[in-house]
């Protein structure tokens, strides 16, 4: 075996001793949504061959349930089902034959979504759609018979084993928490009772499966939920389930309703890890880690750091395919990283039946109907604006073939995202312009940087066509005292170009109205970037371990000092169109750093003494040093209007289509699209 000069642990085999993981790094289990789509097998096969090509070392595929109680539809009992869970395995054994694909078993409990759920007992979950029905005992074996009926399918389908989900507030969860799970029997009570369905659940299946089928147990290694599983309990359960015949222990650190963020991108860069390499002290069989591990370098700390045998890697699979092939040829800098902004991936999921895709790749879930395939007749193409829509256009035009200018008037490329990563828990945009950059000199787009075109140039140079991508300008509304000095637009409040004072009103709260609050009440170093900082402002205790990891801490959050109001025009409750699984984490953070959130506002003018306005019809005045306006965009199109007058061939892509709310994802999205035929 060749020693990895860079990454010697990443790309060491595992050995489970009737088989090999090739390498270190998991494809951990995401939903995409084309389980229920049609033809979606199909496109699910082109999806996770794709991942198999790109050298990761074992797949975990979304979540399937046994049965139909337990999910949305999708199940695996049936043999026409296992016909198309085959086209899955077959795809990714053709595309290559080392790389292992475990199906993930996931009885979603209470929080499936139709109203024959069941758990141990009738406890509505809160963030649940339906009051389960507690299982009497035939309900509890013939739950026990399905897990192990849907794994003895997976293995006919040919899978090389099976992850069996006990953690974030689905079945086997609740089983396990007292809080959930109010039994007398001997599936409640004291916790050798409470984890006795899992323990089942592993030792029902391993028999049915035998010896030579990989078997790995999702556990609640710190469930960050008020009263949750202690760590004693952890390690009883895991050296129970070890002992039934688990091949593998994966550690999550979540209940989809704990109020403690760990997907997001305010989430430091492996911050639960410490919490695997404690349960990797007490357990015999490999332990996989995960969370907000997205770069090969992160990876490899952690293995080498030994907190953990394999590292999971679910989003960040979505954002590049090629992953883990690049940081084998140490094309680092190539790598397409994901920035966990929920957006297009986990906000659709949970958000109802969307399909899955990624903000930074909208490749992903759609291998088979979005392809960047060599042009037959290369264009000389000019793309004016270097924001997220014009280099996905400009990568995307060039990676085909088509000569690319790329045209900006300011002095580096990024446009909205330049103020997107000065936001404290948004670093990680730093890391998509990174690789803009890269994809710009790799596939020779000629970058024109402090440079103001107009459509006369544009027409004399004899562009093919010109892609207008100049992006947007703030709103200025039309209010008395609007060109009061202490009015400040927010990019010249998030790039620090005019003083902010203590006492201040923000006009708007969708998503730049939000991180102009987080900016502005934000003190220190951010959280994202230190793991200290992060445990205390989100109240969790890595060294103690309380029940949950939570019990009984007190968030703890540095402020400015200022006085802040976030005010916005809707009567709906401010914040409610942020991300799904994003969006309560801001509005926790800044009502827990005080700031003031009113809604049914209605501006009147700004003066001296501060914003007039009418709030629910009630005249109020908001005494403010600062006023910063968030109140929308419009798309600059001038640009656009000049070329079309000229007959010269343009096409509008990102906020100059349109700009009623800042959207990356739709802005790389159409522009990827748009590019991809050109």
């Amino acid at each position: 075996m060749t020693v990895h000069s860079r990454y010697p642990l990443l790309f060491s085999p595992l050995d489970l001793g009737f088989t090999q993981v090739k390498n270190r790094a998991i494809m951990g289990s995401m939903h995409t949504g084309l389980e229920e789509a049609e033809n979606g097998f199909a496109r699910l096969a082109a999806y996770y061959a794709e991942r198999a090509r790109g050298g990761v070392g074992m797949i975990i595929t979304g979540g399937i349930p046994p049965n139909l109680e337990g999910g949305y539809g999708t199940k695996l009992s049936t043999h026409e089902e296992v016909d198309e869970h085959n086209k899955i395995t077959q795809a990714v054994h053709a595309a290559d034959p080392d790389v292992k694909i475990c199906m993930q078993i996931l009885h979603m409990g209470s929080l499936a979504r139709n109203a024959d759920c069941v758990a141990p007992s009738a406890v509505k979950s809160r963030i649940g759609a339906f009051t389960p029905q507690a299982l009497d005992e035939a309900g509890i074996e013939k739950q026990l018979h399905d897990f192990v009926h849907c794994a003895a399918m997976a293995q006919q389908a040919g899978y090389d084993g099976v992850e069996i989900i006990g953690s974030a507030g689905y079945l086997i969860s609740t089983f396990l928490v007292e809080k959930t799970n109010l039994r007398t029997d001997q599936w409640g009570g004291s916790f050798e009772n409470r984890m006795r369905f899992a323990v089942e659940v592993i030792r029902r299946v391993r028999a049915a499966v035998g010896p030579r089928f990989i078997l790995i147990f999702r556990i609640p290694a710190m469930d960050m939920l008020e009263g949750g599983l202690a760590w004693d309990e952890i390690v009883t359960l895991a050296q129970a389930i070890e002992k039934a015949g688990i091949d593998i222990i994966s550690t999550h650190f979540c209940w989809h309703e704990a109020p403690v963020p760990t997907i997001a991108t305010m989430v430091p860069r492996a911050a639960f890890t410490e919490v695997t390499g404690r349960l990797r002290q007490v357990v015999r069989v490999p332990v996989i880690t995960s969370n907000r591990i997205n770069m090969p370098s992160v990876a490899e700390a952690v293995l080498g750091s030994g907190e953990a045998d394999l590292v999971s890697m679910a989003r960040p699979m979505l954002a590049d395919a090629e992953l883990i092939n690049k940081a084998r040829d140490g094309r680092e800098d190539e790598i397409n990283t994901c920035i966990a902004c929920n957006q297009a991936c986990l906000d659709h999921t949970f958000g109802g039946h969307r399909q899955v895709s990624c903000l930074v790749n909208p490749r992903a879930c759609r291998e088979t109907i979005l392809n960047y395939k060599p042009t037959t007749q290369s264009k000389n193409l000019a793309v004016i604006g270097a924001g997220p829509s014009g280099l996905a256009y400009a990568t995307v035009a060039a990676q085909r073939g088509h000569t690319v200018t790329l045209f900006d008037a300011a002095a580096e490329i990024g446009g909205q995202f330049n103020l997107a990563k000065r936001i404290p828990g948004k670093e990680e945009f730093y890391e998509t312009l990174r690789y803009y950059q890269r994809m710009l000199e790799k596939h020779s787009v000629s970058l024109q940087l402090n440079t103001r075109v107009d459509a006369a140039m544009l027409a004399s140079e004899g562009f093919d066509q010109v892609i207008v991508a100049t992006g947007i300008a703030p709103r200025k509304p039309q209010l008395q005292g609007i060109d009061h000095p202490k009015v400040v637009s927010y990019i010249d409040a998030i790039l620090g170009r005019k003083p902010i004072g203590q006492r201040v009103a923000i006009m708007g709260a969708g998503g730049i109205g939000f991180d102009v609050a987080e900016l502005l009440s934000h003190s220190g170093p951010s959280g994202a970037l230190d793991k200290s900082i992060f445990a205390k402002e989100w109240g969790i205790d890595f060294k103690n371990h309380p029940r949950g990891g939570v019990t009984g801490v007190k968030p703890q959050l540095a402020t400015s000092g200022r006085t802040i109001t976030l005010l916005q025009r809707k009567t709906t409750p401010v914040g409610s169109s942020l991300g799904r699984t994003t969006g309560w984490t801001h509005r926790l953070t800044l009502t827990r750093r005080g700031v003031r959130m009113v809604n049914g506002v209605e501006y009147l003018r700004i003066d001296d003494a501060g914003l007039h306005a009418l709030v629910n019809q009630v005249p109020q005045l908001f005494e403010v040093d600062t006023v910063v306006v968030c109140a929308g965009q419009l798309p600059l199109r001038a640009l656009f209007d000049d070329l079309t007058e000229l007959g010269v061939k343009a096409t509008l892509v990102g906020g100059a289509f349109e700009a009623a709310e800042l959207d990356a994802k739709r802005a790389i999205e159409q522009a990827s699209l748009l590019a991809a035929e050109v």
